[in-house]
């Protein structure tokens, strides 16, 4: 039988469209339902935030770090203040680093709520979704509590945090921590474990250890191929390196090291150690000083080039900044995950069907306002 020739096709998917989690479009070149090419086209988001921080003193950046991750807002506050911290050799008391690692886990811990319950609703599996969205909800009512914002915080500030925990707070902190562990648990018996999931996930779209670094790959999408690096442990900032934590690495469990499932298994385990890193820095609070803000009205940096880099939840968060000694950065250049995982996209879809490409972006975690600053 001779070889049958069929012509490419092309197909925009997005930019609005429910698997791109976002304002993102994937052009697309098709055999039938084979992918031949994936070309991504983003921009759809630009807010020029980098160029609006050249603009406005240090700390009158902080409100606009929340936009670049709204997804975890509390994570990109926190990269902005280390940074500015270490230029000028400003101190935080200890109250307030404790209360930025409970609010930053709390808000990973959210983050990657999202991100494995749209993960699941992006494969047909809509139940497990509402699951995670429960468990979030209770993050931002304590987060609401905490500063009164749910999503875009701007609660931390450069030398500590905008508010101290209310009365009770930690209690509440305490009583989420309890239930989420077996709200977890739930949610393998729903979906981490199920046979179809796992099915559209293990073997699919393999990153191995070489490409997730020859990529830029960083927080759980380069764990997930087995390079055991993370942020707070290996180039350690604030009092993480006082705490106990494990960073989970991709095994290969259900199929092949690096696949679709070891990214998502990958940040179900991380939320695990969230509740643990989340339920140190309680326990040590009630010992901390009553000073949670170590403010300063003028804030200004010695002049020179500075990159500094924290864990956010799509992995790490870098701020490059030149400063020329006075109160604004000369530049500033944001380092995020979601803009290196989009990299790897073309090549990582190219040969598979159009349903995997929606089973790449949700294990991916890319959040849009990440790609586009």
């Amino acid at each position: 039988m001779a070889e049958v020739k069929t012509e490419l096709m092309t197909l925009n998917m997005g930019p609005v469209h429910p698997s791109t989690h976002g304002v993102l479009r994937f052009q697309l070149e098709t055999d039938g339902e084979i992918i031949h090419q994936c070309v991504p086209d983003v921009g759809y988001l630009h807010r020029s935030i980098e160029k609006i921080a050249e603009g406005l003193e240090y700390f009158q950046f902080m409100p606009f770090t929340d936009r670049v991750d709204y997804v975890a807002a509390i994570n990109a506050n926190h990269g902005w203040a280390v940074t500015c911290e270490r230029m000028a050799g400003h101190a935080v008391p200890e109250r307030g680093e404790l209360l930025r690692v409970i609010s930053a886990e709390l808000v990973r811990l959210a983050s990657h709520l999202v991100a494995v319950g749209s993960n699941a609703s992006d494969m047909g599996a809509v139940t497990p979704f509402l699951h995670a969205l429960r468990e979030r909800e209770k993050v931002n009512d304590l987060i609401e509590e905490l500063c009164g914002a749910r999503l875009t915080h701007n609660y931390v500030r450069i030398g500590g945090v905008s508010h101290d925990a209310p009365k009770g707070w930690t209690d509440k902190v305490l009583r989420f921590c309890d239930g989420f562990l077996p709200a977890v648990d739930e949610f393998d018996r729903l979906i981490t474990f199920n046979r179809i999931f796992r099915a559209r996930l293990a073997k699919v779209a393999v990153i191995s250890a070489a490409d997730a670094m020859a990529y830029g790959l960083c927080g759980p999408n380069l764990r997930a191929s087995g390079v055991d690096f993370d942020c707070r442990r290996d180039d350690p900032y604030g009092l993480y390196p006082e705490l106990s934590f494990k960073v989970p690495v991709g095994q290969g469990r259900l199929g092949t090291r690096g696949d679709c499932w070891d990214r998502f298994w990958c940040r179900v385990q991380e939320m695990r150690e969230c509740v643990g890193l989340v339920r140190q820095a309680v326990e040590r609070l009630p010992r901390s000083g009553p000073e949670f803000w170590n403010e300063k009205k003028v804030f200004k940096a010695p002049a020179g080039e500075y990159y500094v880099r924290t864990e956010s939840a799509r992995g790490e968060l870098g701020y490059y900044v030149v400063a020329d000694g006075g109160k604004q950065p000369h530049r500033v250049k944001i380092r995020t995950g979601s803009f290196a995982a989009m990299s790897i996209t073309e090549p990582l879809a190219r040969g598979l069907m159009i349903a995997d490409l929606v089973a790449i972006i949700g294990s991916l975690d890319i959040v849009a306002p990440e790609i586009d600053r």
